[in-house]
């Protein structure tokens, strides 16, 4: 038995080129991150369902979430930030579910670098902007001089390391977590071809256990963690 272990699958591939950008591919990547969107999408919409003023089931559910959520942004990033909340709740919801997707018989769209480094610019623009924001634009050119004007090449490789830092720890767990449970699924079946047994019962059970940890646990850690690097960071840029 051979055990592949590729990138996103390519489903379609335009046959011409755009400058700066190349050729346009829908990859597996894409569409399972459209997946999630719809995913997300319907929840919201039965999650809003039929308000009432006095919060029961399964609004009360969500409203107890809502309350969790901006409480957190408010220990993180500090007073005032509540605005904030929608996008750290869409970001949270975005990994934890592209990373549970998995489990559904899906390709995890946290497994591909594209979609973390892209979470990662987005948090890095926002670092940039409370930054000019709250210091103007002198003050955080500025900071790249402290503490003495020599140091100005590291601060910069400092903070583009930021979202580097960030999209290879998200990205590095969960594709890690899928080629391990990928060499142990095609060892246990080759270890079952070899005893020549009539069917891969060495590939039940062990390959669940190793699922709930990788996809659901790691799954959830990590997109928790990068919520809350993403808080950290833009709450520092904006109290500094």
């Amino acid at each position: 038995m051979n055990t592949e272990i590729n990138g996103a699958r390519i489903y379609w591939q335009s046959d011409f080129s755009l400058p700066l950008f190349g050729q346009i591919s829908i990859t597996e990547t894409m569409v399972n991150a459209w997946i999630v969107m719809a995913i997300i999408l319907f929840l919201c919409i039965f999650f809003t369902r039929n308000l009432q003023k006095i919060p029961k089931g399964k609004q009360a559910l969500i409203e107890k979430a809502i309350v969790m959520i901006d409480g957190l942004v408010e220990q993180n990033m500090g007073p005032g930030c509540q605005s904030y909340a929608p996008y750290v709740m869409t970001l949270m919801l975005s990994s934890i579910l592209g990373s549970l997707v998995s489990l559904i018989g899906l390709r995890s769209v946290t497994a591909d670098l594209n979609t973390t480094l892209g979470w990662a610019v987005m948090t890095f623009v926002m670092i940039m902007y409370a930054n000019i924001r709250y210091k103007g634009l002198g003050g955080y050119l500025k900071g790249f001089l402290e503490p003495i004007f020599v140091m100005a090449p590291l601060n910069v490789v400092s903070e583009i390391a930021t979202p580097v830092s960030m999209s290879f720890r998200h990205f590095g767990n969960i594709a890690g977590g899928m080629v391990i449970s990928t060499l142990l699924l095609g060892a246990l079946a080759a270890l079952s071809t070899a005893l020549h047994l009539p069917l891969p019962i060495f590939q039940i059970g062990i390959p669940g256990v190793l699922s709930l940890y990788f996809d659901l646990f790691s799954g959830c850690i990590q997109a928790f963690i990068f919520s809350m690097l993403t808080m950290v960071y833009v709450g520092s840029a904006r109290q500094a």
